[in-house]
């Protein structure tokens, strides 16, 4: 009896070392199954040309080695003879010699592009830099992973912003604000002498997708993390990060030189405070030559700034930016700023505070500007800021976690949404100023540019909580590298090296990811609904709140629901927020008939009975459009299970049920969302659609007090 026990206790213990549990992400490096695909000599390559040097390309090599080993199934090895290798890999200055001249100009590189180029009896990899090397090992691995040919390869592939980050709201206790994947993954207690095999992981993913900096901290910022002892710890993940490319920043505290430095002021413009700051950033770019700088959120929901002192938000960002300055050292000033002093439509509110300063800002300053107006809503317009500032560099934030768009338990690709964002008219100078223009510097020649993405990464096995977070981590670094790829490209490269290239599975999956972002607007916020989600915790819908702490915490102010009608009036005859746009920006949004309908609620209180373009009064639209989502949605749960046989059990099994809670949670926010509105228009919800399961007091009854992601 005791054989069989252990027989089954190994049995377990070596499925579960082989069970795929997402760990891998899209670097899995599997035997390739259909090598048709492949260049015919590949299978031949047996060496490499691959010189050894600095801790970046050896870290390069060694992706490299272990990626080919595992997708062709055998040992490789490395020679310094060029002549005997058919994979050779160098930057420019350890070209070998009698190498036949490249149709290449290595100066239109930079200091991260690469390129690849193929021919019958080579493939060389090649760039300025041992970075360029390693982004350029990445891509050819994503080739191979993704079965592309391999023959006739010229590609020439440079970033097109400068810094592409993730934000990570993390915060030194462990617990991560916005965050529905476990824990923090940087464990402080233990570091800087434990060194988890996770942070390697985590910079190599990165790396893969051209991610080139990390915020370690939260932005709602805690002073301690610039002590010497916090500092230390630090200096650990840069240290195991720098042979990816990747630098680290922090989150500076403006009250630090309060509360760890003992001062009795951080006036930015007191001459002991700039010193103080001075002094810390030294210590820490002793400790960190390449630290990368400070993000920074300051007089905005409760956090200390420079108008504490009667300042401006450049003030405060220039003393900073000096600091950091004599080290090539950046700052990140974050815009979402909202005052409660302040009567305006809080989506008025960052424009008002920030286009005054246009051009006072120090070169080394970046305006971090999220997408929309409000606060990473499932739908917004850009906000007016992208089409106001050309003197000072914007930044742009997005929000990979999912705090407004279902959390953890729903599969929503964002993609989409980031391309809606970037592809959009400012009208800035006239037609064709795109958000992605603004942001990579083409349009206003920007000296620093940059993109950052709130992180969706905890301590969970598959590191984002949802299987399919993890595509959208993927997609922000991939068109932080470059943008003109489209949804359905990054859709189809993630699916083939995370599941496999099997052409039902990625045909499916492909359709589910790229439907899911529209339906999740129309379940939960169509028509420019918006903010109508449960205060705090954000989560599940409840537009009926009223009694939160300041008015624009309540969903009620958002949605402005009333017998008449429903919608925000952002025209001049309402809050006149339009007025921040160019005028092109303006023209698209300000009659109610030719205003796009995904954001008509945005800009009108709209009559129950305006015919929409469907020829449904706005009502019947309203519940049209969130019963089209929760279809969606059970299509989406329905494409999913015919993939059982395609994809792994583990896998396959925890996406069926996280889809089975997306559909419940879609017909919970449809459900409590009609009957709420239904109370001022008045009108029955149409025979044809299902009828609600509860009352809405039932709705207005559900409490979550330990929701996930308040940090």
């Amino acid at each position: 009896m005791k054989r069989w026990s252990l027989l089954i206790f190994l049995l377990l213990y070596f499925r579960a070392a082989i069970a795929e549990d997402g760990y891998r992400l899209w670097l899995r490096y599997d035997k390739i199954v259909n090598s048709k695909l492949l260049y015919t000599y590949l299978n031949q390559v047996n060496t490499i040309y691959f010189p050894a040097g600095t801790p970046v390309l050896d870290a390069a090599r060694q992706e490299l080695l272990s990626g080919l080993e595992g997708l062709l199934d055998k040992k490789i090895n490395t020679d310094n003879n060029a002549s005997a290798s058919s994979l050779l890999i160098f930057t420019k200055a350890h070209a070998p010699l009698n190498l036949p001249a490249l149709a290449l100009k290595y100066e239109d590189l930079g200091k991260e592009g690469f390129y690849i180029n193929s021919t019958k009896r080579s493939i060389i990899i090649t760039a300025n830099t041992d970075t360029g090397i390693l982004y350029g090992v990445f891509h050819f691995l994503r080739l191979l992973q993704t079965g592309q040919s391999l023959e006739h390869l010229d590609i020439t592939s440079v970033p097109r912003i400068q810094h592409r980050i993730l934000n990570h709201w993390d915060n030194l206790n462990r617990s991560v604000e916005r965050g529905y994947a476990g824990i923090s993954i940087w464990n402080w207690h233990t570091l800087p002498e434990y060194i988890d095999q996770r942070y390697i992981d985590y910079a190599r993913a990165n790396a893969s997708i051209g991610i080139n900096g990390t915020v370690l901290t939260n932005v709602n910022a805690n002073a301690l993390v610039l002590t010497k002892d916090y500092l230390l710890k630090v200096k650990a993940l840069a240290d195991v990060f720098r042979p990816y490319g990747i630098k680290v920043y922090l989150t500076a505290r403006f009250s630090a030189p309060i509360e760890i430095g003992k001062l009795s002021t951080a006036d930015p413009l007191n001459d002991t405070v700039k010193a103080w700051w001075n002094a810390k950033a030294k210590e820490i770019y002793q400790l960190i030559p390449d630290f990368g700088g400070f993000l920074v959120k300051a007089n905005s929901e409760g956090q200390p700034g420079p108008q504490s002192y009667q300042r401006t938000h450049a003030d405060g960002a220039n003393m900073l930016a000096d600091a950091v300055a004599p080290y090539g050292g950046i700052v990140m000033w974050r815009a979402f700023v909202y005052s409660n002093a302040s009567p305006e439509d809080r989506f008025k509110q960052a424009y008002n505070e920030f286009k005054p300063l246009d051009g006072q800002f120090r070169a080394n300053v970046l305006l971090q500007v999220k997408n929309g107006p409000i606060d990473f809503q499932p739908r917004e317009p850009v906000s007016p800021l992208f089409g106001a500032m050309p003197k000072t560099p914007l930044m742009m934030e997005f929000q990979i976690t999912q705090e407004y768009l279902g959390q953890s338990t729903q599969l929503v690709y964002e993609a989409p949404l980031f391309k809606e964002v970037l592809e959009t008219d400012t009208y800035q100078g006239g037609k064709g100023a795109t958000v992605a223009r603004v942001i990579d510097g083409d349009l206003h020649h920007y000296p620093q540019t940059g993109i950052a993405g709130v992180a969706n990464i905890g301590n969970d096995r598959n590191w984002t909580g949802h299987p399919f977070g993890q595509a959208n981590w993927y997609a922000f670094g991939r068109l932080a590298w470059n943008y003109e790829l489209s949804a359905a490209q990054i859709a189809d490269e993630w699916i083939k090296q995370t599941f496999s290239c099997d052409t039902m599975l990625v045909a499916t999956t492909q359709k589910i990811m790229l439907s899911s972002y529209e339906a999740m607007v129309n379940y939960m916020t169509p028509l420019g609904l918006h903010h109508i989600m449960g205060t705090g915790h954000h989560y599940g819908p409840a537009p009926w709140i009223t009694n939160a702490g300041r008015p624009d915490w309540n969903p009620v102010y958002y949605h402005r629901a009333d017998t008449v009608g429903l919608g925000f009036d952002r025209t001049a005859s309402g809050s006149n927020a339009l007025a921040q746009y160019a005028p092109g920006m303006q023209q698209r949004f300000m009659d109610v008939h030719t205003t796009p309908e995904a954001f008509l609620l945005w800009f009108h209180h709209v009559p129950w009975n305006f015919k929409m373009k469907s020829g449904r009064t706005l009502w019947e639209e309203l519940c049209y459009r969130y019963n089209s989502g929760v279809a969606a949605a059970k299509v989406m749960q329905q494409q999913w299970n015919t993939l059982e046989r395609r994809v792994d059990k583990e896998r396959f099994k925890q996406v069926q049920m996280l889809l089975a809670i997306q559909v419940k949670e879609a017909s919970w926010w449809r459900n409590a969302c009609l009957l709420y509105f239904q109370t001022f228009s008045k009108m029955p919800i149409p025979r044809q659609y299902e009828q609600p399961d509860h009352t809405l007091e039932y709705y207005k009854g559900l409490h979550f007090p330990y929701a996930p992601g308040n940090g």
